[in-house]
């Protein structure tokens, strides 16, 4: 298994990690196979969406908290409640293939770390595995 940390800088965010889950691709030496990336925290997620207009970032963080509000007077007493629920939403984990030892994205998508509950230190954990 390969890792990598970010420190988040606000409460919610999606940041793109594309680069830094290409590099750790790049340290595993497999040209073809499938990449699993993995969050180890029950208040972030991860996905893959547009890249090329920042907006599209708001606008999933907004269309969240909307689904999601934060006043929803839930049993969990730790103030953190909607994090938990918005990243049980959107998944711990996103798996890509990879060819030439490249992960194999669309034209406009990014791997977006999203953070619920920060600002906070995290970690991203991958695996690949080689494919015939």
């Amino acid at each position: 298994m390969i890792s990598f940390e970010l420190k988040t800088g606000s409460q919610q965010a999606l940041i793109d990690v594309t680069q830094q889950a290409q590099r750790a691709v790049g340290q595993s030496g497999v040209e073809a196979g499938v990449c699993t990336l993995y969050v180890p925290h029950t208040t972030a997620a991860l996905t893959v969406n547009e890249v090329a207009d920042p907006a599209v970032r708001e606008d999933v963080l907004e269309a969240l908290r909307r689904l999601v509000p934060a006043d929803l007077g839930y049993h969990h007493l730790e103030g953190n409640a909607q994090a938990h629920v918005q990243a049980a939403l959107v998944g711990g984990s996103v798996q890509l293939p990879l060819e030439a030892g490249q992960l194999c994205l669309g034209t406009w998508q990014a791997i977006f770390f999203c953070e619920f509950d920060g600002p906070r230190t995290r970690q991203v954990w991958l695996s690949v595995v080689p494919g015939a």
